[in-house]
């Protein structure tokens, strides 16, 4: 049996890096839980299902695609000699491939995000799957490949862990689809001007925010991958060890002032500080640095942070009012803008001085690669337009894309026709739930619909006190309404909003043997908070009433 000073040191130095790389590779894939909250949160409730699905067939079917043929593709333009070989490579070979695979996928699914709400799943998977074999691989040919830009003006394109190579290429490309496709119904009014259209949870939006920053680490810090090497026969630490703590840090100071500064401007343009700008600055921070943080200062990844989150609520207003572009996710200012930004800004913050030459070739390669990704995109999309396959219906649209391309409700509960409505409230059948009681007598009693329009918290309340005056067949439905309840104002994005149909609950109940100003009384008493907004109810009459079971009329029936 060896000891440990008997192991072999390739050995050794090969099982380590084979588990750093796996470990980050691992965290990397795990940035798509985080994609997929932060995106879902932001499209409104109906395209909830669709974003959701977007991102797992990214990775499912795109991984596939890279594997068979894009990490070719990447290779033939990079000049590998056997682009191949990496197929039947062995263990060391597949480990390269799934880390290069994580990546690719990662430019992939940034597209979903602003062609959210309107792209039909056929044309968003066709363009996933030439991205995936042909887009993102020309671009990794000619940078990380070998191929053109590596070497251009004689110093080549920095971009450490794919600042511009794999996060600017993913915003070019979901700009110039979201181009294409053209705005979400109702986006814009006949005058050009913008509307407002908010996603359902920021909750979501946040969380996923947190998840993305977590696996950046893995995406920056691990893509200091050669922990160790062999010397002279011995174990010694690689490149590992001269940048993975220079890139931890410049990772985290850049994604904090990125936060700062979309947070700084948010409140310069509209006084308030906007949740989802803070969480997009962090990410806007993250992007910026991505390409230099192996080289950047720590005051450079400050600057380059708070340049980044900066830009960003400036960089979308300009897309949406000046170019008429609905981003949905804002995926362009995060990922485009802020990964161009970053990456000309080596030389200005670099550990190694400012260079011309450097900025030159900075400059020329962000250039090309938003040059090729606009053309390829633009040729994509705009072939599945003329066919008439780019976008859904607007009858689909306007019914949202998780019924119209899945057949699911993601909050059914919150539907037209809800399952349940819940209130916390207890069975209050008066048999224990076999059967509900009705309140029809013998004698002659007009039958009356006592309907209110009320507070979705007094729904509970509500019903205790109607069951409590014998009449508990009700029947509640999710609605809303404006009143006296005064409109409230919302911001989304730095964008202000109002909101005068308020969230309300209709309950409806038939009485015939219980007097309806009884409960009409039951419902104001339970329902009445003192403040504007509490309801109203409406008595009317009713002219007839069938059980369908029993086919009984009248009273009888109710």
């Amino acid at each position: 049996m060896l000891t440990p000073l008997q192991v072999d040191p390739s050995a050794l130095a090969s099982g380590v890096n084979n588990v750093w790389v796996l470990t980050v590779t691992f965290l990397i894939f795990f940035m798509h839980a985080g994609f997929a909250m932060l995106e879902a949160g932001q499209v409104r409730s109906k395209n909830v299902a669709n974003q959701l699905t977007k991102n797992m067939l990214t990775w499912s079917i795109g991984v596939i695609v890279y594997f068979l043929i894009g990490a070719a593709v990447s290779g033939m333009v990079g000049g590998a000699a056997s682009p191949f070989g990496y197929i039947a490579g062995g263990s060391d070979a597949w480990i390269g491939w799934l880390f290069g695979a994580v990546f690719a996928m990662t430019a992939a699914t940034i597209v979903s995000g602003a062609v959210a709400g309107r792209a039909k799943l056929r044309a968003y998977v066709t363009y996933t799957v030439l991205l995936s074999a042909v887009i993102y691989p020309v671009v990794t040919g000619l940078t990380w490949g070998g191929g053109y830009l590596s070497s251009v003006l004689g110093v080549g394109f920095s971009d450490f862990a794919g600042g511009m190579i794999v996060h600017g290429m993913g915003g070019v490309a979901g700009l110039t689809a979201a181009w294409v496709l053209g705005p979400r119904m109702d986006r814009y009014n006949e005058d050009g001007s913008a509307n407002v259209i908010p996603g359902h949870s920021m909750t979501f939006a946040v969380l996923g925010t947190l998840i993305l920053c977590f696996g950046w680490y893995g995406f920056n810090v691990g893509t200091a991958a050669t922990v160790f090497v062999v010397e002279e026969g011995s174990v010694a630490l690689g490149s590992f060890a001269e940048t993975v703590g220079r890139v931890a840090l410049t990772t985290t100071l850049a994604m904090g002032a990125g936060a700062i500064g979309a947070a700084g401007v948010s409140l310069l343009q509209t006084k308030k500080v906007d949740t989802l700008y803070v969480a997009n600055g962090m990410l806007a921070g993250l992007v910026g640095i991505t390409s230099i943080t192996n080289l950047s200062t720590w005051w450079g990844a400050l600057l380059v942070g708070l340049l980044a989150g900066g830009q960003l609520p400036l960089v979308f207003k300009f897309v949406e009012r000046k170019l008429k572009i609905d981003d949905v996710c804002a995926v362009y200012p995060v990922h485009g803008s802020a990964g161009a930004l970053g990456a000309v800004l080596l030389p200005f913050v670099s550990i190694n001085g400012f260079s011309t030459q450097v900025l030159l070739a900075q400059i020329v390669s962000v250039t090309v690669i938003g040059a090729w990704t606009i053309v390829a995109t633009a040729v994509v999309f705009g072939a599945l337009k003329a066919i008439g396959q780019a976008r859904v219906d607007p009858s689909h649209e306007r019914e949202g894309l998780d019924v119209a391309e899945h057949g699911v409700d993601t909050y059914p509960e919150f539907g037209d026709q809800p399952d349940a409505v819940p209130d916390g409230g207890e069975d209050l059948r008066t048999d224990g739930g076999t059967e509900i009681r009705t309140d029809g007598g013998e004698a002659e009693r007009d039958i009356k619909m006592v309907t209110a329009i009320l507070r979705p918290e007094m729904l509970g309340d509500v019903k205790q006190a109607i069951a409590e005056v014998g009449a508990p067949s009700i029947t509640v439905t999710n609605v809303s309404g404006r009143g006296s309840q005064p409109a409230k104002k919302g911001q989304w994005r730095g964008e202000e909003y109002t909101v005068d149909l308020h969230q309300k609950v209709k309950v409806e109940c038939v009485v015939a043997d219980v007097p309806a100003a009884d409960v009409a009384e039951a419902i104001r008493e339970s329902a009445n908070t003192g403040e504007p907004g509490d309801g109203k109810i409406f008595i009317l009459p009713v002219d007839n009433a069938v059980q369908v079971r029993t086919g009984k009329e009248g009273p009888d029936a109710v």
